[in-house]
């Protein structure tokens, strides 16, 4: 005859406080992990993070700045590791954190003698981005990804650029930004290329103006001036179509579209037929 579930109750509920009882023991048997950096001094701390650092061990360097700051939060050395700790994020592979850790030094040392490296540094970390892999693979230009990180290291390079001139730094800032330029006026010309490809003149048309008016000395500027030729003339919009392509022969009277429509029968600007 089978006995009833309440009469196994009392069973269950003493092997229920057996197993539980066993597991504090055996938690208790569990070896204690020991920090080895317990009761290190500040430069003790700072000295293997930098010879971290020298080996390349990236994410042992953060963890023992990390430790540093948060044990000695004054002082040199601490003010030094925050200095540090947005390059080496950045080494480590943890651009978030790395940009987190420039933006938190600018704020908390404004008047630092190498804030202008942390601008600096903000703006290699959004120039060199990871591609990923298909973006390695198919060896991916800057024009053609996502601009957000192209604004945002051009936004740091000018900051840079404007409020430290004189900075060691602003040479190569200023090559950088050139190329910024015209990258983010390409990416508007993959855009427009890519809505002249899909019948979608007006959207071209107003891209490419975008690129005109935003980037003007850019070299992007001429491939901008022949959509919107393209565009205009796909619209019927002669009169537009005609000045757009007035300033293209004054300002690129060798471009390689009057060359290669020069072989067609067509017009110069029915590249795209």
């Amino acid at each position: 005859m089978m006995r009833s579930v309440a009469a196994f109750t009392p069973f269950f509920r003493l092997l229920a406080a057996l197993i539980a009882a066993a597991t504090l023991a055996g938690c208790g048997l569990l070896p204690e992990v020991k920090d080895e950096t317990a009761g290190w001094s500040a430069s003790k701390l700072y000295s293997e993070a930098r010879d971290a650092q020298g080996d390349g061990a990236w994410d042992k360097a953060a963890k023992l700045l990390e430790k540093l700051e948060a044990r000695f939060p004054y002082g040199r050395y601490s003010q030094q590791a925050q200095l540090e700790l947005g390059y080496v994020y950045w080494k480590a592979q943890e651009p978030a954190s790395a940009l987190a850790a420039c933006d938190r030094f600018i704020k908390l040392h404004p008047n630092h003698p190498a804030v202008d490296y942390v601008y600096y540094l903000k703006g290699l970390i959004a120039f060199n981005e990871d591609l990923g892999l298909l973006g390695h693979l198919s060896n991916q230009d800057m024009s053609e990804r996502d601009p957000k990180s192209a604004k945002e290291s051009f936004d740091s390079l000018r900051e840079l650029v404007t409020r430290f001139p004189k900075s060691k730094y602003t040479p190569d800032a200023i090559e950088r930004m050139n190329y910024l330029v015209n990258a983010l006026a390409m990416q508007e010309v993959h855009v427009g290329n890519y809505y002249i490809k899909r019948g979608a003149y007006i959207a071209a048309a107003n891209r490419a103006q975008h690129a005109l008016k935003t980037y003007p000395n850019a070299p992007a500027t001429e491939e901008a001036l022949f959509i919107m030729v393209t565009a205009y003339d796909k619209l019927g919009m002669t009169e537009l179509r005609d000045d757009a392509e007035r300033i293209m022969r004054k300002n690129f009277p060798n471009s390689r579209y009057f060359r290669e429509g020069e072989e067609k029968t067509a017009p110069w600007w029915k590249f795209w037929s």
